[in-house]
């Protein structure tokens, strides 16, 4: 059985990692331990480099605090400007003892009204709340969820670039990983 430890207790997220791992290694079995792990960036995000190393600095303090599992994962969501439209994605590390995975989900352009909240300096998550007189929708169906009608939601956006994540772990050979 193989531990992951993510660097998150939201329970989008949890859904996300172990889908994602198990998709990508159907015959194994997966535990997953959350921690608690500062991003040691800002709340909300605002460049694809502090939301990617967020990401980085989740899954390296979720190893620091419990080096005896197989995988640690950190996920970051962050906002970024494109010309003048804001756009909404999250980058995700994966690390293991031999290697390193990351990968970024889609990307979506928020609209003027939540963007303008972002801007004034409320969290991606606060503002939907806000624009969808929704409560805590970050734990649930997420800014894209509430955008699509749950055509995608946080946990199926996210699964997908879990799932791109682990490609060097499931072709180690390719990547000059240590194989099993």
């Amino acid at each position: 059985m193989q531990q992951i430890i993510l660097a998150s207790h939201n329970p989008v997220k949890v859904q996300a990692v172990l889908n994602g791992f198990r998709k990508m290694f159907p015959g194994q079995l997966f535990t997953l331990t959350s921690a608690n792990v500062p991003s040691g960036v800002a709340d909300q995000p605002t460049s694809e480099g502090e939301t990617l190393q967020g990401a980085h600095n989740r899954a390296e303090g979720a190893f620091r605090q419990m080096p005896q599992a197989d995988y640690w994962v950190g996920i970051e969501g962050g906002v970024s400007y494109m010309e003048d439209e804001m756009i909404a994605f999250a980058w995700i590390v994966i690390k293991s003892r031999d290697g390193l995975g990351k990968s970024r989900t889609g990307t979506f352009f928020l609209p003027p009204q939540i963007a303008d909240l972002v801007g004034q300096g409320l969290e991606l998550g606060d503002a939907d709340d806000r624009v969808f007189q929704q409560k805590q929708s970050k734990q649930k169906q997420g800014a894209i969820g509430l955008l699509t009608g749950n055509v995608i939601d946080r946990a199926r956006l996210y699964e997908h670039a879990i799932v791109l994540a682990l490609v060097p772990f499931k072709n180690a050979v390719l990547y000059e990983l240590p194989v099993e």
